[in-house]
């Protein structure tokens, strides 16, 4: 009997089915991946785009972006601007892979092993996922959310959820608890409480209220301090503030923010660890691969094929060439990680200096797995990029200060150079620098309720003006009282101020 898996482009699902038991039994057993049990669905171009809008989900909640996210995805691609991706896999238990029903035979091998077994022990293993996402609740908990979400739209009109939604959606950057402190989300006792204060609200609703005359508002006496410190400030997950604090937000309305907000902290860790990610999938498929054809499972031209694919996948244009828009994830990565197999195995005498504990170790696998588990992009370039790939990729620094008439090279792959380079490099992935650090730091319930934000402005970064002021808008309509966000130096000088009152609905 053949030990080939196929022969030619077709397949069939006895094919699919062949081709996923050889796949995991070399993951498994050869390379000792831990995974989510897997689930393969066969969808069609179309189901692909709609894949793309809502995020890759397979159940999602409506909303228009998602809809001019589908137009803008399937324009670009009957024009021929851009290909759909051959696969989109969800971090779930059981593990969704999406595979496209024009793959051929060797693509849908490709595939499964890059996201069903590369990204699937990613998911799985890596300690933000591990911490900080619930894998076995994730698909009840968007049911949950689609079914809350239409009964809100039947009961208070589509346009007042779609203004909250709008609202919330610009905030969903700042919607996440970036420190370890209540990062961890239990998706199956969230919906249980959703329901519990859903019937609560049910029980205790009763239309005599509505005749009962409104108190005026009680004047707390209290201190900034002691305020600050009842409320937690200062405060960064705004959108969580919001939900708990927000004085005119009716019960129903914070649900919402607060679906936004926990699926946003959903795929925070994603945000984090593209390179990784993509480089843990990329190396895992190259090393199936491998291994199929070095076993006779698939012909040289299929290989040949794979080959072809994959150097599409991690070529990583230079940054003269019209191409080059950013640093590619997946070549990155996969460069990476091949380069710190050879240090486990072939090691120079400058890889003992900058990884005494990796080389000659002989065990690269279980070396990876470690890393795989342990890391996100920024510490994982700091730690890990090493001279050897530096070089290969002609890295160096470039420092653009608009003072100065010239953009200054501040180091180069060379010896005084390697940890500069790193180093920026590295902080090109840390979201705590990338992202606008902004936060809720007062709130004054003495006189107007008014909101106080702060910016820390790094290296003179001030916020886009406009942009700032269509997002403080929307904020101030979830608050309901004016908003006042204050840009400040590292010093906490201030250096501009933004205010915003609450539209009239």
């Amino acid at each position: 009997m053949s030990a080939l898996l196929f022969d030619g482009a077709d397949w069939s699902f006895e094919t699919i089915q062949r081709i996923y038991d050889r796949v995991e039994h070399i993951a498994l057993h050869d390379l000792n991946l831990d995974v989510y049990p897997n689930q393969i669905e066969v969808i069609t171009p179309e189901q692909m785009l709609d894949a793309y809008a809502a995020s890759g989900m397979p159940i999602y909640y409506g909303h228009w972006s998602f809809g001019k996210s589908f137009v803008q995805h399937e324009g670009h691609y009957r024009k021929g601007y851009t290909d759909l991706a051959y696969e989109i896999v969800i971090n779930s238990s059981p593990c969704i892979s999406y595979i496209m029903e024009g793959n051929s035979a060797l693509m849908q091998t490709l595939v499964i092993a890059h996201a069903a077994f590369g990204h699937n022990h990613f998911f799985k293993n890596n300690r933000l996922f591990r911490e900080g996402t619930d894998a076995s609740g994730i698909l009840d908990y968007l049911q949950f959310a689609r079914g809350f979400i239409v009964q809100c739209e039947e009961t208070y009109g589509e346009r007042q959820v779609e203004r909250l939604l709008d609202a919330a959606h610009a905030l969903r950057s700042h919607g996440v608890h970036r420190s370890a402190r209540r990062r961890r989300i239990d998706f199956k006792a969230e919906q249980a409480r959703a329901q519990e204060r859903h019937a609560h609200d049910e029980r205790m609703y009763n239309e005599l209220w509505k005749t009962l005359p409104h108190a005026a508002p009680t004047r707390v006496a209290t201190s900034e301090d002691r305020l600050a410190r009842l409320l937690d400030l200062p405060e960064e997950n705004i959108l969580y503030f919001l939900e708990k604090t927000a004085p005119r937000l009716a019960p129903w309305q914070r649900e919402l923010l607060r679906i936004v907000r926990l699926l946003g902290q959903y795929f925070y860790p994603q945000r984090q660890t593209k390179v990784m990610n993509e480089g843990t999938a990329t190396y895992v498929h190259y090393k199936i691969m491998q291994t199929l054809h070095e076993a006779g499972n698939i012909t040289d031209g299929a290989f040949l094929e794979f080959l072809t694919s994959h150097t599409n996948v991690v070529c990583q244009p230079a940054f003269d060439d019209r191409r080059f828009s950013s640093i590619n994830p997946y070549a990155l990565g996969f460069a990476m990680m091949r380069d710190l197999e050879r240090v486990c195995v072939k090691p120079t005498a400058e890889d003992w200096e900058w990884f005494p504990q990796l080389a000659g170790c002989h065990d690269p696998i279980n070396a990876l797995k470690e890393i795989w588990a342990e890391y996100r992009d920024e510490s994982f370039i700091a730690q890990y990029l090493s001279p050897r790939v530096m070089r290969e990729w002609r890295m160096f620094q470039l420092v653009d200060d608009p003072s100065e008439a010239h953009l200054l090279v501040e180091a180069i792959h060379d010896e005084r150079g390697y940890r500069r380079v790193r180093r920026a490099l590295a902080r090109e992935y840390d979201l705590s620098y990338s992202d606008p650090q902004i936060e809720v730091v007062a709130v004054d319930l003495e006189g107007d309720r008014h909101l106080n934000l702060q910016h820390r402005v790094r290296e003179g970064r001030l916020l886009a003006s406009r942009e700032a002021s269509e997002v403080l808008a929307l904020l101030a309509d979830l608050w309901g009282y004016p908003v006042v966000l204050r840009e400040v130096d590292e010093h906490g000088n201030g250096l501009r101020e933004h205010l915003c009152e609450p539209r009239i609905a």
